[in-house]
């Protein structure tokens, strides 16, 4: 079994040595705040390369949020895992209250984390995806679609850990992927960290503002 990492930090100190060779490719790195952003902010520093949030939210079943059906992200990007939804005893009309309310949370994040300023062009650039880790991998999917839909050339996830069949799922739809940890026996993205407390908004604040001194501008 693979040792735990220590912290966001060291995870996106390796993860962005696995990923130099993109540095060439002049990558946006793309964040899914809040626990990605340390990660992103350390890939973000080794490749020189700008660094901001793709806000994404997560579909859980009713009564169950932990439960991920699948996501919503910004432009409008509704991502239904409908055969785990119909698996589970929900139709999309089950739904639509969690979709309507993650809908509204996507853009309270992007007015608080950007003041409410679109995405920056990324068309013919690579997009790191970056997340501390993933179970279902359903919100990394819709920064998945949400990525393609504005036109980048190439689309790179990086995780801190993953379970095998996510895994599988997301080389499936992104061009790279890539995941320090893949055990074979998976409960929760946390108990892959020694140190995983939680990011706050503040934090976010901190590391974005650091890296828009430290790194080049968004063309």
């Amino acid at each position: 079994m693979p040792r735990p990492l220590r912290n966001r930090s060291e995870a996106g100190q390796q993860l962005a040595e696995r990923l130099l060779p993109s540095s060439k490719d002049r990558p946006i790195v793309l964040a899914l705040p809040r626990g990605g952003v340390p990660v992103g902010f350390e890939i973000a520093q080794r490749l020189g390369a700008p660094l901001d949030v793709l806000i994404v939210r997560k579909v859980g079943a009713p009564g169950n949020p932990e439960y991920g059906l699948g996501a919503v992200g910004e432009g409008g990007v509704v991502s239904i895992d409908r055969r785990r939804a119909r698996d589970s005893g929900y139709d999309l009309a089950d739904l639509e209250p969690t979709v309507e309310r993650e809908v509204e949370e996507v853009r309270r994040r992007v007015e608080r984390f950007r003041g409410g300023r679109p995405l920056a062009d990324l068309s013919g650039r690579t997009a790191i995806l970056v997340d501390d880790g993933v179970a279902t991998g359903g919100t990394v999917l819709a920064g998945i679609q949400v990525v393609r839909a504005l036109h980048a050339r190439r689309v790179v996830v990086a995780l801190g850990v993953c379970p095998g069949d996510t895994l599988e799922a997301l080389r499936r739809e992104a061009d790279e992927v890539v995941s320090l940890l893949v055990p074979t026996i998976f409960f929760a993205v946390g108990e892959w960290y020694r140190d995983f407390e939680p990011v706050d908004d503040s934090e976010v604040d901190r590391l974005l503002a650091l890296a828009r001194v430290r790194a080049p501008a968004v063309p």
